[in-house]
């Protein structure tokens, strides 16, 4: 069964699994061209997704919709065909997972997909973690797992920049040109375990029949555009109280006097444009996206029950996936840990940059910048608590 603690992958970054050059795809294929990256391994996405996985979450966790779904030939199975009710504690609870009936439905043809995998599943959500972190975007997860000689997905396109990671299996690709593309004739692939496509936005793309099992992620990446940077600008500037103004009675019948109150109007937003700091806009968009992605906690259940025995001997970690950005506010340090944002005392930065760069240490290893044995363990506790620590047993 593959590990939910630990994925099983080379040591290599998740963008660098996905694409193989890091620079070229960034300087020559992200948001232009479709990329089909072959080379990783074929354990390289292992870890990450098995048919007993699939097996697994369907038959023991009860899952619920809209978590997963069942499609074939491209059509959408009706949800009463694969699911049942319940209850819990008493309250009456639908849309559960029937494993007979999934089961039966994909022998005969049918694709399960799991959505938002990186919601629910370990590995997924610790293999995000790390792209997001490079990428600089949000990235959400659904999983197709379809059966022996059914029809894979008809031509579509998404709504956003799409990596296909080929889990299990194989799975043959028809990829059209991307919109920002020359107009070419279609890249026909078949990806083995290991292999990736990237795909810009819009770009149509089908999966075709395949002859056995077949598992591939699909990785959603929600880009965050300069139209949305702007927006965000713009929804500062609009606060101005001249903006709530409503126009004059008739302003139709005369278009003169309207260009002038325009004119006006138009001075008011470029004055609060000019107020702006880039660098503040800047601070404020990376602030946001290191304070809001999805908690990591895995054994922090258990930590909290510990938290009176950390000592100057207790040795701690940083948890995998965790995040730990640090920014002096005047008298304040604010620390990101990705799924929210610390404020803590200015005092505490020497040793919070310590801990921000190291993997695995005893507490009383900031003793030369936390002097006070108490104080260290006062601090430890906190970021044990929060998340960013776990102790080592």
């Amino acid at each position: 069964m593959t590990s939910v603690i630990e994925l099983e992958r080379t040591g290599a970054s998740a963008l660098v699994l996905c694409t193989g050059d890091v620079s070229a795809f960034r300087e020559r294929t992200w948001g232009r061209s479709v990329l089909v990256h072959r080379g990783a391994g074929p354990n390289a996405f292992a870890g990450l997704l098995s048919l007993d996985d699939v097996d697994r979450i369907l038959s023991t966790t009860s899952l619920r919709t809209p978590s997963f779904r069942l499609v074939k030939a491209g059509e959408q199975i009706p949800e009463s065909s694969y699911t049942r009710s319940g209850t819990t504690g008493s309250k009456p609870v639908g849309g559960m997972a029937d494993p007979t009936r999934v089961f039966e439905l994909f022998r005969t043809g049918a694709t399960i997909v799991l959505q938002g995998l990186h919601r629910f599943w370990e590995p997924v959500s610790l293999f995000i973690r790390d792209l997001e972190l490079e990428l600089g975007h949000a990235c959400q997860v659904n999983a197709y797992v379809t059966p022996p000689g059914a029809q894979g997905l008809e031509l579509h396109e998404d709504p956003h920049d799409v990596f296909v990671l080929q889990a299990f299996g194989r799975k043959a690709w028809d990829v059209h040109a991307a919109p920002g593309e020359p107009t070419r004739e279609p890249v026909h692939a078949t990806i083995d375990p290991g292999d990736s496509i990237y795909m810009p936005k819009g770009t149509p793309h089908a999966a075709s029949a395949q002859e056995a099992v077949s598992g591939h992620l699909t990785v959603g990446v929600h880009v965050v555009t300069w139209r949305d940077v702007m927006a965000r600008a713009w929804r500062l500037v609009e606060r101005e109280p001249a903006f709530d103004e409503s126009l004059p009675l008739g302003w139709h019948r005369d278009p003169a006097a309207l260009e002038q109150v325009l004119e006006d109007k138009l001075g008011v937003a470029r004055r609060e444009l000019a107020r702006l700091s880039a660098r503040e806009l800047a601070d404020t968009y990376a602030t946001d996206f290191l304070s809001t992605r999805p908690s990591l906690l895995r054994g922090a259940l258990t930590d909290v029950l510990e938290l009176g025995e950390i000592g100057d001997d207790t040795p701690v970690e940083r948890r995998r996936g965790s995040v730990c950005e640090l920014r002096p506010r005047g008298d304040r340090l604010e620390v990101l840990l990705g799924d929210r944002r610390l404020e803590m005392p200015l005092w505490v930065e020497p040793a919070m940059r310590r801990i921000a760069a190291a993997d695995r240490f005893r507490v009383h290893d900031l003793a030369d910048v936390v002097n006070d044995p108490d104080s260290r363990a006062v601090l430890t506790r906190r970021l044990v608590r929060e998340g960013l620590l776990t102790i080592v047993r």
